[in-house]
């Protein structure tokens, strides 16, 4: 499949404006889905780091949805012609919190595109940096990699895995059944079919089981923080996925302090090998 990058670097510099309003209701849902016994939260209350992604949901009619669950290609996003699109990572900065009742705008900008060969074929990098405002200005300025890339050749050897290079202080075991991750796709309205459909994830896409989602895990690795550190405020986040995970054993959400501030964090699989890997700098 040809890739043509000069068609796609195009895309660089197109913005989208999304409207939301904060409301209570996925809150409690994130909460419950977390394992959290939390009172719903009332008007003025501010949101966990990584919350805003339950706001600005795509909002694509039934028709407008390829095979796979995702939107068709093209719009906003560039249509880069390779099968599998994942959330590969991203960086975060929070500079005040957003709160329930407020009226929100997060503007979003294609901020690079990029072209590259890779072992298993070809992958296209694509780079969109989002602004999150709120009553009282920007609350959330995100940069998001999203990576495309080939289908492996049938047969072809899964990557090898890294074992975590330190002791966790802090873990946290998860089993991510099926209901897990349900609830969050329902949360994130997402539609992708490689973390809900058994049938399809195996048969089509190849996968030995559901896709554990990259926000997700993201998403425990802040929640680990917040048991770890409850009270603390986080000033940055960044995050990579460096390996697919499955539903197919449990796996370890784990942390260790650098210093009073930073943190080290990291998601281990079944088989004691890193597939995210994070930092957190606290205020």
């Amino acid at each position: 499949m040809t890739v043509d990058i000069d068609h796609l670097a195009q895309w660089v510099g197109r913005e989208e404006l999304a409207r939301d309003v904060v409301t209570a209701a996925p809150l409690a849902g994130l909460a419950a889905t977390l394992d959290h016994d939390a009172p719903l939260p009332r008007p003025g209350d501010a949101l966990p780091p990584l919350a805003h992604w339950l706001y600005f949901l795509p909002r694509h009619r039934e028709s407008e949805l390829g095979p796979d669950g995702h939107a068709k290609r093209g719009g906003f996003l560039p249509p880069v012609p390779l099968p599998r699109r994942m959330w590969a990572g991203g960086r975060l900065e929070f500079r005040q919190p957003l709160r329930v009742g407020d009226e929100v705008v997060r503007t979003s900008r294609i901020a690079d595109v990029r072209h590259k060969a890779g072992r298993s074929g070809d992958l296209v990098f694509v780079l969109v940096r989002h602004e999150v405002e709120g009553a009282r200005g920007i609350a959330v300025v995100e940069e998001h990699d999203i990576v495309y890339r080939d289908a492996p050749q049938p047969g072809a050897p899964a990557p090898a895995g890294t074992h975590a290079p330190q002791v966790a202080a802090w873990s946290r075991p998860v089993v991510p059944d099926d209901v897990l991750l349900f609830r969050y796709s329902a949360l994130t309205f997402n539609g992708h079919r490689i973390h809900y459909d058994r049938r399809y994830v195996t048969s089509v896409e190849g996968y030995p089981g559901l896709v554990v989602h990259g926000p997700l895990q993201a998403t425990l690795l802040v929640d680990l923080v917040r048991r770890e550190r409850p009270g603390a405020a986080m000033e940055r986040f960044a995050f990579r996925a460096v390996r697919p995970l499955f539903d197919t054993g449990p796996f370890r959400v784990c942390g260790c302090p650098r210093t009073e501030r930073e943190l080290d964090l990291w998601i281990e699989d079944a088989e004691g090998c890193v597939v995210m890997d994070a930092t957190a700098t606290l205020a």
